[in-house]
């Protein structure tokens, strides 16, 4: 007589056991696929980056066989060898290690100043000129490109030197919308207490603000070196004489009018990316935590 209460509980909770699997064996499913497809996509994105590589080790006759060969089946050297026997090289290395560091120096102090007046300080104005560089941010390069080469080449007589690469982008808008974003996070108590014990504001800032702003300068500081070391529009545009070309642009010296040496532009290639790798393995944790950068406010 009283079994049945006990069997439709008992029934009940097989019955959610049961449903407790499916859901496991759903997800255990869809992180399956997920990984999948995660890994196709690995392996078609580094497909061209192992070609270059490889293509580095080969003559031209076996970069442009059809079918395509992936792994080089007589290696060889001699694309680096003419790589360094063009002459400029070096040169073109030093160019881009300059620009890239005074711009990453350059954009982050201005943007850390810019960011830190945007998200700690009132003053009349601000949120109206913020919005203002934030609508700047929406207009195309290309639409400023055209004054901004008049301005460089024509008005001031600037080009060919490190003056028309540096000076356009010593601060970007980016930057400082990162930088403000990033301190508008950070908690502002800290900041009163140094007001009530009557710190300036440039202590503040330097005391203060700086030493808990590290993780987010130091990756806009990444991506700000990244971005200006793979230029290659405008170091294209205001720079003439070998001497001053940057690597991206030195790369096309190996195109000729009715031929391309491409052993020794993906030698080159190889060469040029090899600093990109050594910064991303030693300080891939800062990339992992651009990706958050003023997702979260404290």
């Amino acid at each position: 007589m009283n079994t049945n209460p006990v069997t439709n509980f008992e029934k009940q909770l097989l019955e959610d056991e049961r449903k407790d699997r499916n859901r496991k064996t759903v997800k255990q499913i869809g992180k399956v696929l997920i990984y999948i497809v995660l890994t196709i996509w690995a392996i078609l994105t580094f497909i061209p980056l192992l070609w270059m590589i490889t293509s580095s080790f080969k003559d031209t006759s076996a970069i442009t066989q059809v079918p395509p060969q992936l792994i080089p089946t007589q290696p060889t050297l001699d694309a680096y060898k003419r790589v360094f026997e063009v002459g400029g090289f070096g040169r073109w290395f030093f160019n881009s290690v300059v620009v890239s560091t005074i711009l990453t120096l350059s954009n982050v102090f201005f943007a850390s100043l810019a960011g830190y007046a945007f998200a700690k300080l009132r003053f009349p104005g601000r949120n109206t000129i913020f919005w203002i560089l934030l609508a700047s941010m929406m207009i195309p390069s290309q639409v400023t490109l055209i004054p901004l080469y008049i301005l460089v080449v024509n008005t001031f007589q600037i080009a060919d030197t490190y003056t028309a690469l540096i000076v356009p982008t010593l601060v970007t808008t980016a930057n400082v919308f990162l930088a403000r974003q990033f301190m508008q996070s950070l908690p502002s108590t800290l900041i009163d207490a140094a007001r009530i014990d009557a710190c300036s504001e440039p202590m503040i800032f330097w005391k203060v603000m700086l030493p808990m702003a590290k993780p987010g300068l130091a990756v806009l500081g990444i991506f700000t070196f990244v971005a200006n070391w793979n230029s290659f529009f405008w170091p294209f545009l205001v720079t003439n004489s070998n001497a001053m070309r940057t690597l991206q642009v030195g790369l096309t010296s190996f195109r000729y009018q009715y031929t391309a040496d491409y052993g020794a532009m993906m030698a080159g290639a190889v060469l040029t990316a090899l600093p990109m790798f050594i910064i991303f393995l030693a300080l891939q944790k800062y990339f992992l935590r651009g990706i958050t950068i003023g997702a979260v406010k404290g």
